[in-house]
């Protein structure tokens, strides 16, 4: 990949076992990029990396309930993040809910990649699209439809 993208890395506490898997076996690729991660599993990934020997840019933000997702979703606002993987537990409700919707509404809005599981997060980081040059994704339009 050509191109140096800022990667968010999120994952749920049932899920960051999946997260670390999945970061190690992309550590290659992954390693060129800027990593930004919620306060635990970012440093879950960097433990891991450390132990195979991998150097990467990874920050960590606060812990997902202390507000990382929040922190996350403004990054995403200000197109700070290119691309975002973030492994949530659909099977047990979490407290910081409404920070969760709100990194995922962002997503939506500003038009920036994000992959829920790792079949996804697989396609999205090996995309060729990240090396065209003249690719540009066009903006969400957010008008009326009318039919005619």
């Amino acid at each position: 990949m050509k191109k140096k993208l800022t990667i968010a890395l999120v994952a749920h506490d049932r899920r960051k076992a999946d997260m670390v898997e999945w970061a190690v076996h992309n550590a290659d690729t992954l390693a060129v990029h800027k990593l930004v991660c919620t306060g635990t599993t970012g440093g879950l990934v960097r433990d891991a990396f450390e132990k195979r020997g991998v150097a990467a840019d990874i920050t960590c933000m606060n812990s997902g309930p202390l507000g990382g997702d929040a922190e996350i979703a403004a990054m995403v606002v200000r197109k700070q993040i290119d691309l975002a993987i973030f492994l949530i537990d659909d099977l047990y409700a979490q407290p910081h809910e409404a920070d969760i919707q709100m990194l995922l509404r962002q997503c939506r809005i500003h038009n920036v990649p994000i992959a829920c599981n790792r079949y996804s997060a697989d396609l999205m980081i090996t995309s060729t699209l990240w090396d065209k040059d003249d690719y540009e994704p066009t903006e969400p339009k957010y008008v009326a439809f009318e039919r005619k």
